[in-house]
């Protein structure tokens, strides 16, 4: 019909005296109309690239969790929990490509669960790609991760398989529907119904759906299983067990501050999506200033839990800071993309205070978490859920969500307290909601003898006992010396001509 009023109008305008006036404006608006098409399948093919690629850094986080965790545990356990972490991955894609994508977006559904797109069925649509499956079951598996690491050392390998499966099959799928799917009960972009207090909750990329849901799953698994053998004294004094590897610790950090950039930018899905008539602005600044936030946040989170450790223990601890630069991360991670990058320093700072005191009541309760796990995405991503209600800006929050003008947005940014209304009830219902499904399953486990390892397999280290043997040979702080026999058994260093060079 469109092609149509174009020769009709075409043809009008080229007048009688143009030869077969009415072929050629058929000719022209068939160009037109191809070209318009070009246009269109090009701005596909570069929204569905630019989806790709950020899936592909949000997976290779896997790789940082996987060298965090190992760094971060002793050496007896390195291939464990590297293989907790392929699992995670493994597990993960079967069970969410079978449930758990169409428990989160299977639309259109209910505002609890979604309900279409079992196994990928009907897909792709107007409503998914495979792209788009991609990116979320990369999501899926980041937050198993999560967990995998507050009950590191001491699970065994059937509770890791089995609360993988239900945590990226179920759980985790129910929270992404209630705050990212259309038909979500707390989306900002809910399509039918009204918008919780008129604005849904901005969880932009997760700190609540993603780092909230793992972390707090983590929780109820440390605290049924109990802290590992020896991480507090018969007169409850905190111990630590260091991890066997600080190299391990920051590559892995490194490698999650690289993958953040697919995690927070790319949750855009677009990037082709003007919001003015300027061609130089639109999605594209968008998802550059969600970098810029997501760096800020971060750097000044490490800076922070540098002087901050300093302070309190007098060391300048590579770990600590490593773990104060995730917490920031985690933290504007939902209003990475709806916040000025002078609140994203606000948001750092805060999320390192957080992470500092949430370990200090950790050891006063005796709670065991070797890699600091539930504190850091718990903790730090209940603040940043509030923390996007204060600071979200208006201009940010209808550009990203569009809809009314007259949305809320941030409490000290002139928007009333509405979306902190919305944002405290999304961290009273992800904490219900994991509690009254993981927690019940971790004491299942723990019921059935399924959860934790015998002392003495724990004692003597998973590689050996679970694994068949070492990741590597090494000799952790806690063994004794050897003895004078064995001392006579090793062999002097051998120098070279040109100095003390060991060979």
């Amino acid at each position: 019909m469109a092609a149509t009023n174009c020769s009709l109008t075409l043809a009008q305008l080229l007048g009688p005296n143009v030869t077969n006036s009415g072929a050629a404006a058929s000719f022209i608006c068939d160009q037109f109309s191809a070209s318009t098409n070009n246009f269109s399948d090009t701005k596909f093919a570069v929204d569905t690239v630019y989806l790709l690629f950020s899936a592909y850094l949000v997976f290779s986080m896997q790789l940082g969790f996987a060298m965090l965790c190992a760094g971060s545990v002793r050496a007896k356990n390195t291939m464990n929990i590297m293989l907790t972490n392929v699992l995670d991955a493994a597990a993960g894609g079967l069970f969410y490509y079978l449930f758990g994508f169409a428990f989160a977006f299977g639309t259109p559904s209910n505002p609890f669960i979604g309900r279409h797109f079992f196994g990928l069925k009907s897909v792709p649509s107007t409503a998914a790609d495979y792209s788009f499956f991609l990116y979320q079951w990369a999501f899926a598996i980041a937050a198993a991760g999560i967990t995998s690491g507050s009950i590191a050392e001491r699970t065994q390998f059937v509770a890791y398989l089995i609360y993988s499966a239900v945590l990226t099959g179920f759980v985790y799928p129910v929270v992404s529907h209630w705050f990212w799917s259309p038909d979500g009960w707390a989306s900002p972009s809910r399509t039918s119904g009204d918008l919780l207090f008129g604005t849904g909750v901005i969880d932009f990329a997760g700190s609540g759906v993603v780092h909230m849901v793992g972390g707090i799953a983590g929780l109820w698994g440390a605290l049924i299983e109990g802290p590992r053998i020896g991480r507090f004294d018969r007169t409850g004094r905190s111990v630590a067990l260091r991890g066997h590897s600080a190299t391990l610790v920051v590559l892995g950090t490194f490698m999650l501050w690289f993958g953040w950039y697919g995690f927070n930018p790319g949750s855009f899905t677009k990037i082709l999506v003007p919001y003015r008539s300027n061609n130089f602005y639109g999605q594209w600044s968008a998802v550059g200033r969600t970098a810029v936030t997501t760096t800020l946040a971060g750097c000044t989170a490490a800076l922070t839990t540098l002087f901050g450790k300093r302070i309190l223990s007098g060391h300048w601890n590579v770990t600590d800071v490593c773990n104060g630069l995730l917490g920031g991360f985690a933290a504007i991670t939902s209003g990475c993309s709806v916040v000025e990058p002078w609140a994203a320093v606000i948001c750092g700072f805060v999320a390192a205070v957080v992470l500092i005191s949430c370990n200090k009541l950790a050891e006063k309760v005796k709670f065991d978490d070797p890699l600091e796990a539930a504190q850091l995405h718990g903790g730090c991503g209940a603040w940043g859920i509030i923390f996007t209600a204060l600071f979200a800006t208006k201009k940010y929050v209808n550009e990203v969500y569009g809809g009314d003008s007259r949305r809320p947005h941030g409490l000290f940014m002139g928007g009333g307290g509405k979306l902190l209304g919305a944002h405290l009830i999304q961290i009273l219902v992800i904490v219900g909601w994991v509690s009254v499904t993981m927690g019940p399953l971790f004491f299942v486990l723990h019921k059935l003898k399924l959860l934790r390892i015998s002392p003495e397999d724990e004692m003597a280290g998973m590689d050996m006992t679970r694994h068949g043997g070492f990741a590597y040979v090494y000799h952790d702080e806690d063994e004794s010396p050897p003895n004078g026999a064995q001392m006579s058994k090793i062999k002097p260093r051998e120098t070279s001509p040109i100095g003390n060079y060991e060979n």
